[in-house]
């Protein structure tokens, strides 16, 4: 598996950090999918249930929820699509393919990374989709979206780990 190069070193604005380190993020988990086939990616190899088509998805939703309903206060069908109503966990459909949830994630990253480049870190989100009163800075936002990659590409690491050995960024 290949490995990733950080953003370059003398980047100080935060604004763009964070668009770099999250596409880097992003990339790098759609990079750990390559190689697995429909079987492994949509089959748990954790006590916890979830696959890694799953969290594919869920992040997706995680950047759509965030941004677009979060930030800009924009109404979204199904804010929380990513997962099953009967049992609150995170869902694939069998009509889902990894092709559609790929570029599911790599939408809401452009919407990211386009709302991310135009409004400064310290404005707050607009009222009315997610947030009805004490909104978050844009700025926590994008902070909370690059916690979420972090965390769930060491989730993605092991997972892989456990299918078939690969290791690496």
């Amino acid at each position: 598996m290949e490995g990733f190069d950080e953003p370059d070193g003398r980047i100080a604005d935060p604004s763009r950090l964070l668009i770099e380190y999250l596409e880097l993020y992003r990339q790098t988990m759609l990079r750990k999918i390559d190689g697995l086939d429909d079987d492994q990616l949509r089959h748990t190899v954790l006590p916890s249930g979830w696959t890694p088509l799953e969290l594919i998805k869920h992040l997706g939703h995680v950047e759509r929820r965030w941004i677009q309903w979060g930030f800009q206060a924009i109404a979204v069908e199904d804010p929380w699509g990513d997962n099953d109503p009967q049992t609150g966990r995170w869902s694939v459909g069998p009509d889902e393919s990894v092709d559609d949830l790929r570029n599911f994630l790599l939408q809401q990253g452009v919407r990211t990374t386009r709302v991310l480049s135009s409004a400064p870190l310290d404005t707050p989100a607009e009222i009315g989709g997610r947030f009805s009163e004490d909104p978050p800075t844009l700025g926590w936002i994008g902070f909370h979206l690059l916690q979420e990659y972090a965390r769930h590409l060491g989730h993605l690491d092991v997972v892989r780990e456990l299918i078939d050995q690969q290791t690496g960024e």
